[in-house]
């Protein structure tokens, strides 16, 4: 496995489109190109429950399965996911030129603008996540914090980041004093999506908090001095969309591989569910944002 260190400065995802003339010999373009070695794949090493450098994350249960299909070893590029993740992994070439440092993104939203994306593997929803012992923990359902008069209202605090569809959502129903803002990333690398919020929630800093499916389910298998969490899934509504659907990223131009994949994700499409399902109680839902499954606490 390579290890590839974050460039020391953080600037700014571009796209360059280039068109390059190049005269072919016909019988050297209709050459198939040369035969993977191994799938190589594009993953951040300490970032759960998505991936990680012990095999742990969901993304790295599938991207397994297709290794699996494709009947190759499977090798990884870890970078974290920060500015310049698709730069300086899927389209960074190789200091021999015989390719790239990695050729697969698993979970980039569906039509991602930096990569070409395959047919989506899953669409997932954000959660309320609520604290065992908090104010709202009597809540059955996400939209029942809309209808509830809960005691020392004022006293209520609900994580969310910054202009995510969590903020959008209280501030449309004018519940602005439940928020605690929390910025997106922090400046550590190695803290996986949401730390804060769940280290605070833990430790009863805040009585719930709104983050993605993956995120949220990840969040109730913790717990802590006998405080549990439990996820409630929200549904999209007129102006704050929930749920997106989520596929893997190749390079452009890239045609016959993108398809290869699509192919092997279609193919295995009840067997991914069950992993996103069953091993990793992720929410997933339908077209229309409906919850397909329920999941376990």
């Amino acid at each position: 496995m390579k290890l590839v260190k974050p460039a020391s400065k953080l600037s700014a995802l571009c796209i360059c489109l280039g068109l390059v003339g190049v005269c072919l010999n016909p019988a050297v373009a209709d050459d198939p190109p040369p035969a993977r070695q191994a799938l190589k794949v594009c993953a951040d090493p300490q970032y759960l429950p998505f991936s990680n450098q012990e095999g742990k994350g969901y993304e790295n249960r599938l991207a397994q399965l297709i290794a699996t299909e494709l009947q190759l070893p499977i090798e990884y590029t870890w970078f974290p996911q920060r500015l310049g993740f698709i730069r300086n992994t899927l389209r960074q070439e190789l200091p021999d030129g015989t390719g790239f440092l990695c050729d697969l993104v698993m979970g980039l939203p569906q039509g991602y603008e930096l990569t070409a994306t395959t047919d989506p593997y899953m669409q997932s929803t954000y959660a309320l996540v609520i604290r065992s012992d908090g104010q709202l923990s009597k809540l059955q359902q996400a939209t029942d914090l809309l209808t509830s008069d809960p005691a020392n209202a004022e006293q209520i605090k609900i994580g969310i980041t910054e202009t995510s569809p969590g903020a959008a959502w209280l501030a449309k129903y004018q519940l602005h004093q439940y928020m605690s803002p929390y910025a997106a990333q922090t400046g550590d690398p190695a803290d996986f999506p949401g730390k804060p919020i769940l280290t605070d929630l833990l430790a009863g800093q805040l009585d719930a908090a709104i983050v993605w499916g993956p995120t949220a389910a990840y969040f109730t298998r913790h717990q802590q001095a006998g405080r549990s969490l439990k996820m409630l899934p929200l549904k999209s509504e007129a102006g704050v969309k929930f749920n997106y659907a989520i596929s893997a990223g190749v390079r452009f131009g890239e045609k016959a591989w993108k398809e290869q994949i699509n192919t092997i994700l279609h193919n295995k499409q009840a067997e991914i569910q069950k992993i996103l399902r069953e091993e990793y109680q992720i929410p997933l839902v339908d077209d229309a944002g409906e919850v397909l499954a329920a999941t376990s606490q």
